[in-house]
């Protein structure tokens, strides 16, 4: 028996006709004629080489993302929080300065106070919907301010115009997470900011079975920066991930407008349940940014909101039991609504004290609104508040 015909690779068949879906391609390495034809490759990026430095599934996927977005040669990251990596690994260096906003993402609070230091970088918070207070945060060595449109998971709605006038004014760079707003609230590259990333994994993908970031700048020098960080790092994107998130992201339009549509639904039921203290959505009229928010998002709200019961931890759980088919996890972005609990997520490696300042108690909650019918959800929620009240 002769098995060496199995041990080689057998050429992909060439055809009259190509697939409609984009074919996964899961080639760790790529093979080419000589070395003259690599050393060319390299030199100009054409093809294929090795899969940490790039593959076809990232690229069809970041030029997709790019289109949404009006950027060009952005490229994706193994999650959210490698793409906030390869941005802070590529352009910065001991010695210099960033800004953040206070109300960020936990994981990204946790590396601008904790891991960034390590490394020489010095930072500073500082409330992203007040333009003077990155103003005066801002110092010599200062390089780049971070912001969410929306915070994570507080729904404040940041000062953009202002803080894009600072930046702009200081000459520092603007970098804006858009996980929240996604592209269809918000796109930062054609307002102004120069670099914009997204948790993929969430809202683009979004069906919670991919873990994706995505990072690109109006400046290619920058966006080549980061993408070489990227590689150095190894904080490759999975061919699998980027497939799937492709294949999500056709829907995204779709899933985005009637999860918001349910999200201001919700909103609205819940601002009249007793036992709820306060709701937080923007385009709710007692929303603390109100005014900003329907300047900034268009008069649109997202599909994200938060609110607060009475009572503890007791009272928490008890809601959590009492809405048993909502899924209880600590993401968002996923076809179906999910609920999160801040305080044990998200922001669990946050101190009290800083967690009560921004008004994550333990009665705060974080809602994804999926596509589910309205009624449903609010019938729901209402019985699972009447449940945390009878724990409380």
């Amino acid at each position: 028996m002769n098995d060496s015909n199995t041990v080689r690779r057998t050429p992909w068949p060439e055809t009259g006709s190509r697939p409609l879906v984009t074919p996964l391609q899961p080639s760790v390495v790529y093979v080419s004629d000589d070395p003259d034809a690599l050393d060319a490759q390299y030199a100009d990026g054409s093809g294929y080489t090795y899969a940490r430095e790039g593959h076809p599934n990232a690229e069809v996927l970041a030029r997709k993302i790019d289109a949404l977005e009006g950027a060009e040669g952005g490229f994706v990251t193994g999650s959210g929080m490698s793409a906030v990596a390869a941005m802070f690994l590529g352009l910065l260096k001991a010695g210099d300065h960033v800004i953040g906003a206070d109300q960020l993402y936990g994981r990204s609070l946790r590396m601008m106070r904790q891991d960034l230091p390590r490394f020489g970088i010095e930072t500073t918070l500082a409330d992203a919907t007040d333009a003077e207070a990155i103003r005066a945060a801002i110092r010599p060595e200062t390089r780049l301010i971070l912001v969410e449109v929306i915070s994570n998971p507080t729904i404040r709605v940041a000062d953009m115009e202002g803080i894009l006038a600072v930046a702009r004014e200081a000459g520092v760079l603007l970098a804006v997470d858009n996980t929240f707003t996604t592209p269809r609230l918000y796109q930062p590259l054609l307002r102004g900011a120069d670099i914009v990333l997204h948790s993929v994994t969430k809202l683009l993908a979004g069906h919670s079975d991919a873990t994706l970031g995505y990072v690109a700048a109006a400046d290619p020098a920058l966006t080549a920066r980061m993408m070489e960080a990227n590689v150095t790092f190894g904080l490759t994107a999975s061919p699998f991930d980027c497939w799937l998130a492709e294949r999500g992201l056709q829907s995204f339009g779709l899933r985005l407008d009637r999860a918001e549509a349910n999200a201001a639904a919700l909103a609205q039921a819940l601002s009249a349940v007793p036992g709820v203290a306060r709701v937080i959505y923007p385009t709710l009229s007692g929303h603390p940014d109100h005014n900003r928010a329907a300047t900034v998002l268009g008069g649109r709200g997202g599909n994200m909101l938060s609110f607060e019961i009475e009572g503890g931890r007791a009272a928490a759980n008890a809601l959590v039991r009492a809405a048993p088919d909502i899924a209880f996890a600590p993401t968002l972005g996923d076809v179906g609504t999910t609920l999160s609990h801040p305080a044990s997520s998200s922001h669990r490696l946050v101190d009290a004290e800083a967690r009560a300042a921004v008004g994550i108690s333990e009665g705060f909650f974080r809602v994804s609104v999926g596509v589910e019918p309205a009624d449903m959800l609010v019938a729901e929620f209402t019985a699972a508040v009447d449940a945390a009240r009878t724990a409380s």
